[in-house]
């Protein structure tokens, strides 16, 4: 295991949040299952806990726990991996600090190469928002975070993907687009 996964493991695990390069920005992510480490995230971001979060992950099963009957794999690979983030009925494992005021839970099997990478390299789920504060274009580079969030968040070199626009958010029993 290189220095660099080490630090970050130990980051999020003492509650700490990222910043990583993702398919069309550099993303604030942190473990999904620790309130205090979502609510810092929420704080440095200055976002509404009530919106609710995306989790990305490089792996389906990293995903499954998060879905109340997880729908066929079949039918998930239209979508992932690739630039969806599905709206599914969310299991006991998606807690409310992930879901804000809903009940589905936002999630993506990322094909961005440097995020699905890390996410298995650590074994799980990230959140991912954009790095930004609230209403503001999200940042870009390593380090335009730098600038933007100093020693607040441990940000991680990378490349951004290619994408222009952030991912379609979809419903997934209804098809309904929330974002494109």
């Amino acid at each position: 295991m290189s220095a660099l996964l080490r630090k970050i493991k130990l980051h999020l695990k003492q509650g700490g949040v990222i910043a990583y390069p993702t398919e069309s920005c550099y993303g604030l992510g942190c473990d999904p299952k620790n309130q205090s480490a979502v609510s810092l995230l929420l704080k440095i971001k200055k976002r509404r806990k009530s919106r609710g979060l995306i989790l990305i992950a490089g792996r389906m099963r990293e995903l499954e726990r998060y879905m109340l009957n997880p729908p066929k794999k079949e039918v998930l690979e239209k979508y992932w991996p690739g630039p969806y983030t599905l709206l599914l009925d969310a299991s006991g494992h998606a807690p409310k600090w992930i879901r804000g005021n809903h009940e589905k839970v936002a999630l993506r099997l990322t094909a961005h190469r440097e995020a699905s990478r890390l996410c298995n390299a650590l074994s799980m789920a990230l959140v991912s928002t954009s790095a930004n504060i609230s209403g503001t274009k999200p940042a870009r580079t390593y380090r335009d975070c730098m600038r933007r969030f100093g020693r607040q968040v441990l940000v991680i070199p990378g490349k951004v993907g290619k994408r222009k626009n952030p991912s379609t958010i979809m419903d997934f029993k209804s098809g309904k687009i929330f974002r494109l």
